[in-house]
């Protein structure tokens, strides 16, 4: 008799066991999908605060050469059209139409034959095949062909951003995220399988 209570007890012991080792596995894992949802929660930034974003950083980091300047840079209602007043006209930014993959930037010599300008940091988006990038108007409001449509471009001074801020991946996820956001082309990897 004592073998069978033995016995009893150890499968008891056993039972028990599995049921803690069953109830601690599945609160963590509880635990664990608190915690991402916790992390999910955080909301997105709207195209309203990404456009905010990328008007304070081209108004405060502007050219200031009297050519490149940024003078004013605004967003339509619809959130698909953005506007760059400079002192020769203004250019429409159609991000509806541009490709986020394509963001790049580069150092651009604004110096021409006549008069040194500063270093700027210009940021390039392509557009999507058959689409226009851009469209740029002269002071009268006519359209200056000499500027190409398949790319926009957001001019900065180099000299102006500071040295590790971070204003170049900053901009660029936040223009990636303001594309997708007005119908563009979202980024993806595409040498992801």
């Amino acid at each position: 008799m004592i073998q069978v209570e033995r016995r009893a007890g150890l499968l008891a012991a056993g039972v028990c066991a599995a049921l803690l080792a069953i109830v601690v596995s599945s609160s963590r894992a509880q635990t664990a999908m608190h915690k991402k949802k916790a992390v999910a929660a955080k909301p997105e930034a709207t195209a309203a605060e990404l456009f905010e974003y990328i008007r304070g950083t081209l108004m405060a980091y502007s050219p200031d050469d009297r050519i490149n300047d940024n003078l004013d840079v605004s967003l339509d209602p619809t959130a698909t059209v953005l506007t760059i007043k400079q002192p020769d006209g203004h250019c429409d930014i159609f991000l509806g139409a541009l490709d986020a993959n394509t963001v790049t930037w580069d150092f651009y010599d604004a110096s021409d034959s006549m008069v040194s300008r500063q270093p700027l940091a210009r940021m390039s988006v392509v557009s999507l095949p058959g689409k226009s990038a851009r469209i740029c108007y002269d002071l009268d409001n006519q359209v200056d062909p000499s500027i190409p449509t398949s790319r926009a471009r957001l001019l900065f001074s180099w000299e102006k951003i500071p040295d590790g801020s971070g204003v170049q991946s900053k901009v660029t996820k936040a223009m990636k995220k303001l594309i997708a956001l007005s119908g563009g082309y979202a980024e993806k990897d595409i040498f992801k399988p």
